[in-house]
Formats: C-alpha cells, sequence, structure tokens
C-alpha cells in the first residue's frame, strides 16, 4: 500500500527511503547512515528499523537484493548473512512525495516564525 496524501510516511521509513536513495545497503548500513545523517539527534534500534523494513517491503517500496560487497573491498564486518534492500521505482516516488509534504510543513513554519534561518545541508 503506498501512502496517499492523507497517509504520510512514518518518519523512520521516510529515513530509510532517504538512504536507500543514495544507493543499496544493508541494516546495520542504514542505522549508520540515518544516526550520522542526525548528527546524534536519533538512535535508529535494530527491532525499529526491520519492523519499518517489513512495511517497506510489504508496501513494495523497498526490496531486497542479492548485492555482496566485492572481496578485495570486503571489511571484517562484512557477512554473507547479511540482507541488502533497494529502493524501487514506487519507493521513490513515495520518498519524493513525502520531501513534498515536509518541504510545504517547512514553509508553513518559516511563514509562521518558526525558523528564521534555512536549514544546514
Amino acid at each position: 500500500m503506498t501512502p496517499t496524501p492523507l497517509q504520510p510516511l512514518r518518519s523512520i521509513e521516510f529515513e530509510i527511503l532517504v538512504t536507500l536513495a543514495e544507493g543499496e545497503r544493508h541494516g546495520y548500513a542504514i542505522i549508520q547512515e540515518i544516526e550520522a545523517r542526525a548528527d546524534g539527534q536519533l538512535r535508529v534500534e535494530t527491532g525499529t528499523l526491520y519492523r519499518a523494513v517489513r512495511r517497506l517491503l510489504a508496501d513494495g517500496l523497498v526490496k531486497p537484493t542479492a548485492r555482496r560487497p566485492a572481496a578485495d573491498g570486503a571489511s571484517a564486518h562484512d557477512d554473507e548473512r547479511r540482507r541488502y534492500y533497494a529502493i524501487t521505482p514506487a519507493g521513490r516516488q513515495a520518498a519524493a512525495a513525502e520531501a513534498a509534504r515536509l518541504a510545504r510543513l517547512v514553509a508553513a513554519a518559516r511563514a509562521a516564525k518558526l525558523l528564521t534561518k534555512p536549514a544546514k545541508a
């Protein structure tokens, strides 16, 4: 079920889609990317991540992939049991719609003088 304008994505789902829009990742790498992007303001628990991934899989917004790191670039943390995920075209569309919705909210917050400076990139 793809989210509609009346049903926004949960924040964790949006974070996962934004991360996967940059390329395929396994669960732990998704967590690391989300936490890094949040500058320490967000901690993602493993259970929370995988519940969200299951919802995204069921909704067709992400898909599992067969990707594995190249042997020469593999780190000690690479494990053949890791599952990798990729964003689907529907997931990219849902993430873009959510980003547009959030941009409208930020614009409204600025108009209400709740935000005075543009956010850092």
